[in-house]
């Protein structure tokens, strides 16, 4: 992201919510209507806060449980995205009239819970970041590697040749790149049937 943001491919700000919070204290959370445990953060400072960011490019994401889930397809169509405003959720959630009214996406990183939002932002972040043309070195990258093809990687390997008797497959070592290109193909095959069949649809 550092690279993005030097190459001017990327402007991301961190925004404080207790600056559009009303009263004395800045209160950004409250009691649960109906009880129960956890505080629950209100809907009026997240109002004013994206509303005074929002541009008509905007799009507003949520990271959240109910969400769909993130992956390398979402992560290609947010990265062609203009400007987008990520609410980040802390404490037991927030107000549902936000997630109604003014979030266009939710979207979940897995079938877990954190603390807090900005987490997954960050990954979501990240994730679509690097798909920006420019961002990475070689833009090859971003093309050949997990999830890009509907499956996983092949295997990698680099310098020594052998390490603790154990040896880089010979066809990496002899030059023929269209045998290469087979071996990695098969590879990426072998492995996604293997750790991740529900990828494949075969």
């Amino acid at each position: 992201m550092r690279r993005a943001r030097d190459a001017g491919l990327l402007d991301l700000h961190i925004h404080q919510l207790r600056d559009w919070a009303e009263g004395k204290h800045r209160v950004t959370d409250d009691m649960p209507y109906g009880g129960g445990q956890g505080m629950v953060m209100k809907p009026e400072p997240i109002f004013a806060a994206v509303e005074a960011l929002r541009t008509p490019q905007s799009k507003v994401l949520m990271p959240s449980p109910q969400g769909r889930v993130f992956s390398q397809k979402l992560a290609a169509e947010l990265s062609v995205e203009t400007h987008l405003i990520f609410i980040c959720g802390h404490y037991e959630g927030i107000d549902h009239r936000v997630t109604e009214h003014l979030v266009d996406q939710e979207i979940s990183i897995g079938d877990y819970v954190l603390t807090n939002g900005a987490l997954a932002a960050a990954v979501i972040v990240d994730a679509s970041v690097r798909l920006i043309p420019g961002v990475l070195g070689d833009a090859q990258s971003a093309v050949e590697e997990s999830f890009q093809h509907g499956m996983l990687d092949w295997p990698h390997y680099t310098r020594p040749a052998e390490f603790r008797g154990w040896k880089v497959p010979d066809v990496l070592l002899g030059g023929n790149h269209r045998a290469i290109a087979e071996w990695r193909q098969n590879e990426a095959l072998r492995r996604t049937r293997e750790q991740r069949p529900d990828l494949r649809r075969e």
